[in-house]
């Protein structure tokens, strides 16, 4: 037991800190800072609507799209990253694996293409 406290006590002392510093930060910021409204906070976004007061209001479904999109394409290519640093001791398996995973990917991505889901008009 007493190994265990010394291998992670470090790690407990950092989240601790961590922790400690994130909510000291948090409400610093708020004692600081004014809290008037900005012209630019209250502008157009890079989405190109004006900001609405309520949560309920519709907008277009393409925003929703183009994230479902991102999340899908973007972060499954993060799986690349650990591969390709750790190609050189993985296994033939290993590598076919992930060969088959992108040929997965990318039958998607053309699917998507096919259907118009990339076509912003």
């Amino acid at each position: 037991m007493a190994l265990f406290f010394s291998q992670y006590f470090s790690l407990l002392v950092f989240m601790v800190l961590s922790i400690v510093f994130s909510c000291i930060f948090f409400f610093l910021s708020y004692a600081v800072a004014t809290q008037k409204a900005d012209t630019e906070k209250l502008s157009a976004y890079e989405c190109g609507f004006d900001p609405f007061n309520d949560a309920r209001n519709t907008f277009d479904v393409r925003f929703y799209l183009v994230a479902i999109l991102f999340i899908i394409f973007d972060l499954e290519i993060s799986f690349l990253f650990p591969w390709a640093i750790a190609l050189g001791d993985l296994s033939i398996f290993s590598f076919w694996s992930m060969i088959i995973f992108l040929f997965i990917l990318t039958v998607g991505f053309i699917y998507e293409w096919k259907k118009g889901a990339l076509e912003w008009e």
